[in-house]
């Protein structure tokens, strides 16, 4: 770890794996929600439903949910750097199949692999806890996610303006290609700047791949459980695409689908036993335990926080101009606000927990994510325009800084572990993302905020379960020396 000091205009050593590792998540959220500030000119020119469109929202966050989980394990099994690298070139591809997409199928299928690239963000999560002490790390891990999901804030100001300069019909194609050129090209320079530690630390990886290790007998059982949601929310996706929802798959599909889940859930159930049945032989020694309570917590946490972001910035665009009757253009710089406190508030959230305590700034930010859900769900068409911005401003900063005060505690369970607790983590902001959409598509607006205001509760609820994290984190070298990592936060050091 190094010692150097933390200055954000410095360009060198750990500040330079920060900034190129914000940018490169920064790059996978323009890519990822290149769609939505142009979803009516995308409508118009496919000739799509508003069902479709709906199922487009969902289908771009539907295959994060395994992808967190398995770009998490190849993140700690083969390092950050390479695994960046590769996926932000290979989800170049998909990004040019939904410019070049003629139909609602070929859209959708696109839309679909495409939610690969959201994945990404499980990446720097481990990168940025290699290179920075625990009493930097909320506040690193901060910017890396809160300037990384400004993408989606930039994608909503730039591509629509972008898609007018080319004019015409398929303005958005060459919008939207231009954000796969992107991709490419960054995948090169990650990988020829970036170093997964710092000259002489050791990278730490899983003694097993193919889950993640628990180290008691009642945090198997616990992971079994917490692995349901991520399998049922792809089976709700397939439901929302049955003849029940847009009719895109036929029901011989869709229930050879839910079977499907099934078994991949019983085989996913064999992985985490080979991996984990030593520990219903002999007990793992104490100072190599850790408690998955924690990651259960942060689980629930990020459903409420990040899933809530992805479905809200989704449909905002949308949701301004339909109650205020704003242009495509104006509604998506309108709803870019939303994202726009990412900026500060994710920083922020993780610079609290820094310098106050993670489990204290928590429970603050969880409660007001809970009241600035329900402001929202008050919003209609007699409210003036810029008061909206503000309560959705101020309801942002909330949902931003609660996910940079998740990710704060994250890097500090299990160091080798990183990235797949990352990537579960992640997942359930993705499970929360395709429920709260999937509740969109049956529920006006105002219910819809209210849904996320009522989750929020409960996540409250369940971070009072939580532990701050305090002493150190126990891993073994290559040569069998065991290496202590200081998980305090300033306000523990104290």
């Amino acid at each position: 770890m190094t010692v150097e000091k933390f200055n954000l205009f410095n360009f060198s050593g750990k500040m330079k794996v920060l900034h190129l590792s914000w940018i490169a998540f920064f790059i996978t959220f323009v890519v990822w929600f290149n769609h939505a500030p142009m979803l009516q000119a995308i409508a118009a020119s496919l000739g799509l439903s508003a069902a479709e469109v709906k199922t487009l929202l969902i289908l771009n966050v539907a295959l994060t949910i395994p992808a967190r989980v398995i770009i998490g394990m190849l993140t700690d099994r083969f390092g950050p750097r390479i695994v960046y690298s590769l996926l932000l070139a290979l989800c170049s591809i998909p990004c040019f199949m939904f410019a070049l997409a003629d139909d609602f199928t070929q859209a959708a299928i696109a839309r679909f692999l495409l939610g690969f690239i959201g994945a990404g963000f499980v990446i720097g999560i481990r990168m940025v806890s290699e290179w920075f002490p625990a009493n930097e790390l909320g506040t690193a891990e901060g910017i890396y996610g809160g300037w990384g999901n400004f993408g989606s804030a930039a994608a909503a100001f730039t591509l629509p303006v972008i898609a007018l300069l080319f004019g015409g019909d398929d303005g958005w194609r060459y919008a939207i290609a231009l954000t796969g050129v992107l991709s490419l090209l960054f995948s090169v320079i990650y990988y020829r700047n970036v170093s997964d530690t710092p000259k002489g630390s050791t990278y730490f990886k899983p003694k097993h791949v193919g889950a993640l290790e628990v180290t008691s007998k009642g945090d198997f059982f616990f992971l079994l459980v917490m692995k349901v949601p991520m399998y049922a929310a792809l089976a709700l996706l397939a439901w929302k695409l049955s003849p029940a929802g847009v009719s895109m798959l036929t029901d011989t599909m869709a229930v050879g689908i839910y079977i499907g889940l099934v078994l991949l859930y019983l085989y996913d159930v064999s992985h985490v036993w080979n991996v984990n049945k030593t520990v219903f032989k002999e007990p793992v020694a104490e100072i190599h335990r850790y408690k998955f309570r924690q990651v259960a917590v942060l689980n629930i946490l990020y459903f409420a926080t990040f899933g809530s972001e992805l479905a809200v910035i989704s449909m905002l665009p949308l949701f301004f101009a339909e109650t205020f009757e704003l242009t495509p253009v104006m509604a998506g710089m309108v709803a870019s606000a939303y994202a726009f406190m990412n900026l500060m508030s994710r920083p922020g959230g993780g610079w609290l927990s820094d310098k106050f305590g993670r489990k204290p700034t928590l429970l603050i930010l969880t409660l007001g994510l809970s009241i600035g859900y329900c402001a929202m769900a008050m919003v209609d068409s007699s409210w003036p325009l810029w008061l909206a911005v503000v309560a959705a401003m101020a309801c942002s900063f909330f949902v931003q800084s609660g996910e940079g005060a998740v990710f704060a505690v994250v890097p500090l369970i299990k160091r080798r572990l990183t990235g797949q607790i990352a990537g579960m983590t992640g997942a359930y902001g993705n499970v929360g993302a395709v429920t709260y959409l999937t509740v969109l598509s049956f529920v006006d607006y105002s219910t819809f905020f209210m849904v996320i205001a009522a989750t929020a509760v409960v996540g409250f609820i369940a971070l009072l379960a939580m532990e701050e994290p305090a002493g150190h984190i126990a891993e073994v070298r290559d040569d069998g020396t065991v290496e202590m990592i200081d998980v305090n936060s300033a306000a523990t050091a104290r």
